[in-house]
């Protein structure tokens, strides 16, 4: 009998050792690969950011949106001392300067009325969604018999809170989005539950081109809900007509479309005549087409600082999106929706279009001029934002990939943003270094000139402290 027990007990030890074992191969499968392990950069962000750790459940430590994780590590290095002896090539800001010629001078003092000191309305104020209801119409609807009206527009406190919004009032849905996209809209689509995300991977051999063919595809197996940045960050592309219409005909009446537009001025592809892209232009019926356009003074306008977005778009939605405003932020700032109102004038915004895209296209120039000087391999030249998505394959093992690389710089006092943010990854599971994103940064030439030579000049640093600057290039 005692002989029996003892095989019993020894059954049960083999078992619950086997299954101690299965238990460990399933977590080291989730948990950090070698290649993470050996890289100091890559234990960091594992540690640190929240969208690719192996238990889901905790608490992240420190902020995961990309540049607020870059510019934390830049802080280690020194950065905050001395902010002006930096390159931030990561920041998504365009310069906010009044020397860009032909663009009109932004307030230095802001008029505080007796409105502005209320609480305002959760949608806006109604001179300044009337404002945007009339530029777009001037833009984008002129000749169309429906028209957008004050309605049509809710006023919200920067492009976050918008997308916030939004993902608030969405019913139960699979949502697409794209990789790479916008780094924010991975917390977003980790917090709310009401839809199901759906990533669509975007192909490098094409410069990560959106084809109406592959929406169609979504929309076939069900997704109801699609969210894009368009022109795209951080690849600098844009979908365009007539594409950018046949993917909103394939749309209408089977999905909603999110269109992050906060780019569109940003666009070099009508020869800098002003020219903005929008989804406004293609929409059938104002109130009947799903489509939500998400725009503002931020980056196109270059007041990151003031807050003040706006989204456009059925009135039903709108409606919806005044109302959960008055639970989530509470609205935007009074007296800046007061000061914007003139600022929105539709001559006046086709010429600092103009402007605008005449001073970036010219940094772009440049800034493409000095990567190919340093034998960087560039694809396709961007044709919208002030982004590039520099592919780091060509280096030396030890800098191939976003995060060491953004490493490097960080001793030259340069900072830009690993690729791996724009790896949208809300189930929490890939490996980094299975990334399709891994190998790549995003560089943007939104700041000052000056910035631009200083971050490029450190790049050359870089690349000569690993051997890798061409032997024929001379700095620019």
């Amino acid at each position: 009998m005692a002989a029996v027990v003892r095989n019993a007990v020894q059954a049960l030890d083999d078992v619950a050792s086997a299954a101690s074992k299965r238990s460990e191969a399933l977590f080291n499968a989730r948990g950090p690969s070698e290649n993470e392990k050996k890289s100091k950069p890559h234990r960091e962000f594992r540690e640190a950011h929240h969208g690719h750790k192996a238990h889901a459940g905790l608490d992240p430590s420190r902020a995961s949106t990309g540049v607020v994780w870059t510019t934390e590590r830049a802080y280690e290095h020194g950065y905050l001392e001395d902010p002006k002896g930096w390159a931030n090539l990561g920041q998504g800001a365009p310069e906010v300067d009044d020397d860009i010629e032909g663009c009109f001078e932004r307030p230095h003092s802001i008029n505080v009325s007796m409105t502005g000191r209320e609480y305002g309305p959760t949608a806006g104020i109604k001179p300044l969604r009337e404002a945007v209801a009339n530029l777009y119409n001037a833009h984008h609807r002129e000749g169309k018999d429906s028209k957008y009206t004050w309605e049509n527009v809710c006023i919200v406190p920067g492009g976050r809170a918008g997308l916030i919004r939004i993902a608030a009032v969405l019913g139960n849905a699979y949502l697409g989005f794209f990789i790479p996209d916008y780094t924010a809209y991975n917390e977003m689509l980790s917090l709310f539950k009401n839809f199901a995300a759906v990533p669509i991977p975007l192909s490098k051999e094409d410069s990560y081109h959106i084809h109406a063919d592959k929406i169609a595809e979504e929309i076939k197996r069900g997704t109801s809900v699609i969210l894009t940045s368009n022109p795209r960050n951080p690849t600098g592309k844009v979908v365009a007509n007539p594409e950018l219409a046949r993917i909103q005909d394939i749309c209408r009446n089977r999905a909603t479309l999110v269109m992050d537009e906060f780019y569109g001025g940003y666009n070099y592809t009508t020869d800098c005549d002003g020219a903005v892209v929008s989804a406004a232009e293609n929409i059938s019926n104002v109130d009947e087409d799903d489509v939500l356009i998400i725009d503002g003074l931020t980056k196109r306008f270059r007041l990151p600082g003031w807050r003040v977005a706006w989204i456009v778009g059925p009135k039903a939605f709108i409606k919806a999106l005044g109302s959960c405003g008055s639970y989530l932020d509470g609205g935007t700032n009074v007296p800046f929706q007061e000061a914007a109102v003139s600022m929105l004038e539709p001559t006046k915004v086709r010429n600092e279009m103009r402007a605008l895209q005449h001073h970036f296209r010219d940094k772009r120039n440049y800034v493409v001029s000095r990567l190919t000087g340093m034998g960087f391999e560039l694809p396709y030249v961007p044709d919208s934002t002030f982004y590039l998505w520099l592919n780091l394959e060509q280096l030396p093992e030890e800098i191939n990939d976003g995060l060491n690389f953004f490493q490097a710089c960080l001793e030259e006092k340069v900072i830009v943003v690993p690729g791996i943010f724009f790896d949208l990854n809300p189930s929490r599971r890939r490996d980094l270094f299975d990334s399709p994103c891994h190998h790549f940064v995003r560089v943007s030439y939104g700041p000052r000139m000056d910035h631009l030579k200083a971050g490029l000049d450190g790049f050359e640093g870089v690349l000569k402290k690993w051997n890798a600057f061409p032997e024929n290039s001379k700095a620019s």
